[in-house]
């Protein structure tokens, strides 16, 4: 059973909102960070969490952080074209709520790290979570925001593949 998109101007200022909400949590966070720590300053929170500024050059985990320059570029583009292709998937598909909602997420945090890159040349992270001999790499706001739509993503696809059964 194939899902029709609806066209609702109202549904999609709706999820525009969502990512404009989590673009300017993103955003004033990182200006807190950077107005606050200097790069490798660090705050213990509890016995695994500190607030920490790290800087990343590269895409999620460091990945290409090292390639001399070019990656920042790359990954703006990416980011770019991340953020017209979710408008196009928003604008058409914008009454389907989980998937909207994933894309929202996804399209807010994708911005926030553009922004980053254009600003600084690196992304801004300062959530660090550690244990008994693992350490998870720092990260932000909008990490958390497109890691939590790419799992409602895979959500949303689990419940269409189920109905269409």
């Amino acid at each position: 059973m194939a899902r029709k998109p609806i066209r609702s101007a109202s549904g999609l200022w709706q999820w525009l909102g969502l990512a404009l909400v989590i673009l300017m949590a993103d955003q004033f966070t990182k200006v807190l960070i950077v107005g606050t720590y200097q790069l490798g300053d660090s705050t213990m929170v509890t016995q695994f969490f500190n607030v920490v500024r790290v800087h990343n050059s590269g895409a999620a985990f460091s990945f290409l952080a090292g390639a001399g320059g070019w990656q920042r570029w790359f990954f703006t583009v990416i980011g770019v074209g991340a953020a017209l292709l979710i408008l196009w998937l928003l604008k058409s598909h914008a009454g389907q709520k989980l998937f909207s909602f994933a894309m929202a997420c996804i399209l807010g945090g994708a911005i926030g790290n553009v922004i980053d890159r254009l600003l600084y040349g690196y992304v801004v992270d300062f959530l660090d979570f550690h244990g008994l001999g693992w350490h998870f790499p720092a990260f932000n706001i909008a990490d958390s925001a497109i890691t939590v739509g790419a799992a409602c993503l895979i959500l949303d696809e689990l419940l269409r593949v189920r109905r269409g059964r």
